[in-house]
């Protein structure tokens, strides 16, 4: 049996305010979207940019964490695996999503509060580790 890896570390943007819902039996899920840009100089010298954006899904206490503080804009450390799956949309057709299925994330850009009782802890922190089981 050969060995293989499906591991995945991005450090981002995220785009818009989490989703958050439950699955049917009651578990917990969150969705972000997360930017990565790369920026290059073309042979005239001008700088181009490529930005690709990703899907991230966080289960049970991490989707507790991503509800709380992840926000649109934040600079967002995700590590987790690549998972692909179909799904037949609304009007029959066959839909392929690919995401990245988060077991950890660090807030790279957490605001500090000087405000007692304004966030919790890890809002407070210059950066902030969390971590989070995959529901497999």
């Amino acid at each position: 049996m050969s060995r293989t890896l499906n591991k995945v570390m991005l450090i981002g943007n995220v785009g818009k305010e989490p989703d958050v819902n439950f699955t049917p039996s009651g578990v917990k899920v969150a969705h972000f979207r997360l930017a990565t840009s790369e920026t290059w100089k073309d042979k005239d010298g001008a700088v181009q940019e490529h930005t690709d954006w990703h899907t991230v899904v966080a289960w049970r206490g991490l989707a507790d964490v991503v509800e709380k503080l992840i926000r649109r804009g934040a600079r967002v450390y995700v590590e987790g695996k690549i998972q692909s799956r179909s799904f037949d949309d609304r009007d029959g057709n066959k839909r392929y999503v690919t995401e990245i299925v988060a077991d950890n994330l660090l807030l790279l850009d957490a605001k500090r509060s000087d405000t007692p009782g304004n966030g919790s802890d890890l809002e407070q922190q210059p950066s902030s580790h969390v971590s989070d089981d995959i529901p497999f």
